[in-house]
């Protein structure tokens, strides 16, 4: 089979023969996640970005630039005046062709990409690979940073294409209609993990699991395969004329299981934005460790 919407990602041979385009915009998006005491520490991937990117490409910050950071949770997603003071800083209209990479798989490159998607840029892709295959396949790099002029960018917000706690709630009591499906790892979704990250250990009753770090391929880095990719959706009970909710600790690897449903054709996908970091906070809430 093929993807529904395969011109969500690009390859790097397509951004090669357009990176010189006048309406194309690229991003990394990287952020490193440092586990450690039963805390997780975010740490911004633009010193990286600084010593060799994608030429022409530019870097947004999640944390600092992309995030509500009033809200007691890490990533949630800002105001829509907030977002399109932020993209059009960077030069990014809500029409402009926008490919989003990272150095780590493309979990933080679907969050962008959700992200935008959610405000009305219908031209935000992912570069399948991103900058493993970028590097490995010896294409230029460079230290200059990006030099696009800034722009005006017109939100669109989608507020369905999120879900909040609320939501969570109604699908435990009843379950019906709905799919919800964690992102994070098998051991973090088994509770074999103890809890290390958010406090306890366990899913949320009634998800299944797709792990995002199972979406692509492990020696390439490219996604794989979209009847793979669809077995383990349906495998999961996810059912293209239900709502899908995806969560994990913080709303980024349940973008990439999101933005993987979004290519399949699924089209009522919602992320659970606080995700765990609200939902194991809360010892009234229950959690099922297999």
């Amino acid at each position: 089979m093929a993807f529904a919407h395969p011109h969500y990602l690009v390859s790097t041979q397509w951004l090669a023969e357009h990176l010189a385009d006048a309406d194309v915009r690229v991003f990394e998006t990287t952020v490193f996640l440092h586990r450690g005491d039963g805390t997780v520490r975010a740490e911004s991937g633009r010193s990286a970005y600084e010593t060799g990117h994608v030429p022409s490409s530019g870097f947004l910050d999640l944390q600092a630039d992309f995030s509500d950071n009033d809200q007691p949770y890490r990533f949630m997603m800002p105001s829509a005046p907030a977002f399109a003071e932020a993209a059009g800083r960077h030069g990014i209209s809500e029409t402009s062709k926008l490919v989003l990479y990272d150095r780590l798989g493309s979990q933080w490159a679907a969050r962008f990409w959700w992200m935008f998607r959610s405000m009305g840029c219908h031209n935000a892709v992912v570069l399948d690979g991103g900058w493993r295959r970028w590097t490995t396949e010896d294409r230029a790099v460079s230290t200059e940073p990006a030099t696009y002029a800034p722009a005006a960018f017109n939100p669109a917000p989608d507020p369905s294409r999120f879900a909040d706690l609320a939501e969570v709630k109604a699908f435990m009591e009843s379950g019906a209609g709905s799919c919800l499906i964690n992102a994070l790892g098998r051991d973090q979704h088994s509770g074999a993990d103890g809890g290390s990250g958010y406090g306890r250990a366990g899913h949320i009753p009634g998800a299944t699991n797709v792990p995002s770090g199972e979406l692509t391929d492990p020696e390439t880095g490219l996604f794989r395969p979209a009847d793979e990719l669809a077995s383990l959706f349906a495998d999961a009970g996810a059912d293209p004329s239900q709502r899908v909710v995806t969560y994990c600790g913080g709303g980024i690897a349940a973008s990439n299981d999101a933005f993987v449903l979004a290519m399949l054709g699924y089209e009522n996908v919602a992320v659970y934005d606080a995700s765990m970091s609200e939902y194991a906070a809360d010892p009234s809430l229950p959690l099922v460790a297999d």
